[in-house]
């Protein structure tokens, strides 16, 4: 019981903590606020102070902030404004991500346990670099926008995969039962598109500011929905939260502007300021070091794993790349591309819980996934940011000569 309750303290204190530590340093070097908050579970887990430890509690917390992190990436998604050819295109980088995958996988562990290396590897954490983007008023931009179109593919097909290959159930069976699961999506999709949202906007935004917040309870409902349709086709659970993410956008892309941009900023909160933390801290409490330290292949696969992820995943992102773009913001968008984790990690867990890779190759999945959140947007960004801050300038020339 003591344990627990110092857990709760210290995951909290973590969780105020990271983004401190990420302001000290910001005049250095931009680290994003995940790394602190993976780095400081990694100290007061069993790996090193022995502060917090694994428990069911936590872990419950755990899941649903990985839950929410899946559904705040679909609910950036506007698929009106990513079109076909984009998706389709990022779609064929992935098929070849998978492909190259698989081929690293066959040489680390032949058999079934491939299919989990080759899903790690081309995955993209689309929610980790998200809040990234759009610090960076990149959200918007072509670049921006390209970024997201391999981040949804590279989130939602390792999902599919996932739920076929790595499922309770044969692949011909999941295959059915994941169509099933399409169809349903789909008419809720449907319905979010046709109903009149007329009464509900009006609700939402009578509510707004009193202790009914009818918004939020209705999105809390409608993640709790999916992630139980999923849970009840024996799905993964981020299935579900990613698909209700990217049918809220639709419901509330009608929506006074002002009102919707006020329910996304109470549930970034409810995410960002609570749930979110606690699974990025979780995941350092979890981490196997010993698993990694003890194991001297493990240790060396991590760098190897970390730069697979990289050609693997910035070979497809070129896939994606617009004509206009240069060498920079090609290799810009190659290390965001390659930033993998929350995917890695629950692949990683359902591997070792099926004895298809040892716990130490998990460690290195899960240790280069933790590396390319820390070097890879750093690198990305800055090789971007140097490059617009180029283009900034070449604009504030061209006026001036104007």
């Amino acid at each position: 019981m003591e344990e627990s309750a110092l857990g709760l303290v210290l995951i909290p204190l973590l969780a105020v903590l990271a983004p401190l530590l990420g302001r000290a340093i910001g005049p250095i070097m931009r680290v994003p606020v995940v790394v602190f908050e993976l780095l400081l579970g990694i100290l007061v887990g069993p790996a090193v102070f022995g502060w917090v430890h694994p428990n069911e509690f936590i872990g419950m917390f755990s899941e649903f902030g990985l839950a929410m992190l899946f559904f705040l990436a679909g609910s950036e998604i506007d698929f009106a404004t990513i079109g076909r050819r984009p998706l389709a295109r990022a779609s064929l980088g992935w098929a070849l991500s998978i492909v190259l995958g698989l081929g690293v996988g066959f040489l680390l562990v032949p058999g079934e346990g491939m299919i989990v290396i080759a899903i790690a590897l081309s995955s993209t954490a689309l929610g980790t670099l998200m809040p990234i983007l759009r610090d960076a008023g990149e959200l918007t931009t072509p670049f921006g926008r390209a970024v997201t179109v391999i981040g949804t593919v590279g989130e939602f097909l390792p999902l599919i995969a996932i739920s076929i290959f790595l499922g309770v159930r044969s692949a011909s069976v999941a295959t059915v039962v994941l169509l099933l699961f399409v169809v349903l999506a789909l008419l809720a999709v449907f319905a979010a598109r046709r109903i009149p949202h007329g009464r509900l906007h009006a609700f939402v935004s009578a509510t707004l500011h009193t202790s009914a917040q009818f918004g939020v309870r209705f999105l809390l409902l409608l993640i709790a929905a999916l992630v139980a349709l999923s849970l009840w086709l024996d799905l993964d659970i981020l299935l579900g939260a990613f698909v209700a993410g990217t049918v809220w956008r639709i419901v509330i892309s009608s929506a006074d502007e002002e009102d919707a941009a006020q329910v996304d900023s109470k549930i970034e909160g409810i995410a960002f300021g609570f749930l979110v933390p606690i699974f990025f801290i979780y995941t350092g409490v979890t981490f196997d070091l010993d698993a990694l330290l003890e194991s001297p292949l493990a240790t060396a696969l991590v760098p190897v794993l970390l730069l697979a992820m990289l050609i693997i995943r910035g070979t497809a992102a070129q896939f994606s790349a617009s004509d206009g773009m240069g060498m920079r913001d090609r290799s810009a968008l190659a290390f965001l591309a390659a930033t993998g984790l929350p995917i890695i990690v629950a692949v990683a867990a359902i591997g070792v819980d099926r004895d298809l890779i040892g716990s130490h190759i998990a460690a290195a999945l899960i240790g280069a996934g933790m590396l390319s959140v820390l070097l890879y947007p750093l690198i990305g960004m800055t090789l971007r940011g140097d490059r617009a801050a180029v283009q900034a300038r070449a604009g504030s020339e061209s006026q001036g000569e104007l």
